[in-house]
């Protein structure tokens, strides 16, 4: 019988921690937490790593904006190049954790370049909501670019369509059944809309918590982990009646958020992407700190959403 199929989601705290620059040290010595659990993970489950890429493909677009000698890029081949960079950060990083194993050479692992289908009239590209880059300094009023006030601060934002299904799920089930640790929808995916039978990349970067529900309902997977920089989530957050929970069904899942408990800027699209995981037939979804994944995964951290 083979092994349960585990879908693990790192926010962008696995890379950048709060107040940190976000150096290539920095993220790499972020990443050994999540990727030493993983690697003691895969020895009891088939594993998928889908991660964020918010300030990575904020920063290229500054980069971009900062050079009037080349050709800008598009957002889409940004998110591209973040899907490379991070993966190979990823990459390295588990190669490490599965050699203090001693499993290394019997647990292959891969990057895999990922497009998630869009729809072209999806209301959020009037409505850009996704926040990307650093923390800004000036006013919204001084820069040429959308912005939004969010938890950590001012930031860019652009358009945050819904995902409707990865296009390399066929391939992405194939390797996950050959013994591959499969990196993939990095970024959220990079979105594209359909034409025809063609594909054709559009300016947005998808929330990667909805793009890993859409491609674990495309290839079955059993549970579901969102791994961030809080222990899970909360009603009343903020406030003196605060309160975390620890278990819950998705009906009280459902119930919370329609309440407005899960702000769309913050814990929303994550209550959303458990929620579609459990209705499309997973078995459990959970919330998690980035260092809790292991204990998440046997229900003794963060949040867990279970069906009714």
């Amino acid at each position: 019988m083979s092994p349960p199929t585990l879908l693990i989601a790192l926010g962008g705290n696995a890379l950048i921690r709060k107040h940190q620059r976000g150096t290539i040290r920095e993220q790499f010595a972020n990443l050994q937490i999540p990727m030493q659990q993983i690697a003691r993970l895969a020895r009891a489950y088939r594993i998928v790593i889908t991660h964020g890429n918010g300030p990575q493909v904020g920063n290229l677009m500054l980069q971009q904006e900062c050079c009037e000698s080349v050709p800008q890029l598009p957002l889409e081949i940004l998110v591209a190049q973040t899907q490379g960079q991070i993966g190979y950060m990823i990459e390295s990083t588990l190669d490490t954790a599965l050699m203090d194993l001693g499993i290394h050479f019997k647990q292959p692992f891969i990057t895999l370049i990922s497009y998630v289908v869009v729809d072209e009239n999806d209301p959020a590209f009037a409505n850009p909501t996704k926040p990307i880059g650093p923390v800004l300094n000036a006013p919204p009023a001084a820069y040429p670019y959308p912005t939004r006030h969010t938890a950590k601060g001012l930031r860019r934002v652009v358009a945050s369509p819904q995902p409707l299904t990865v296009v390399e799920r066929r391939e992405i089930k194939k390797l996950i059944e050959m013994g591959f640790i499969v990196i993939c929808c990095g970024g959220g995916g990079i979105p594209v809309i359909r034409e025809g039978r063609r594909f054709h990349g559009v300016d947005a970067v998808i929330d990667k918590d909805l793009a890993s529900a859409c491609l674990a309902r495309d290839i079955g997977v059993d549970h579901f982990i969102m791994a961030t920089d809080v222990s899970g989530l909360a009603i009343d957050f903020g406030t003196a009646a605060e309160r975390f929970l620890s278990e819950l069904d998705v009906e009280e899942l459902e119930a919370y958020a329609q309440a407005g408990h899960f702000p769309p800027g913050t814990m929303g699209p994550k209550a959303q992407a458990a929620s579609a995981f459990i209705r499309s037939g997973g078995r459990q979804a959970a919330i998690c700190a980035l260092e809790d994944i292991e204990q998440a995964a046997v229900g003794k951290a963060g949040t867990r959403i279970l069906s009714v």
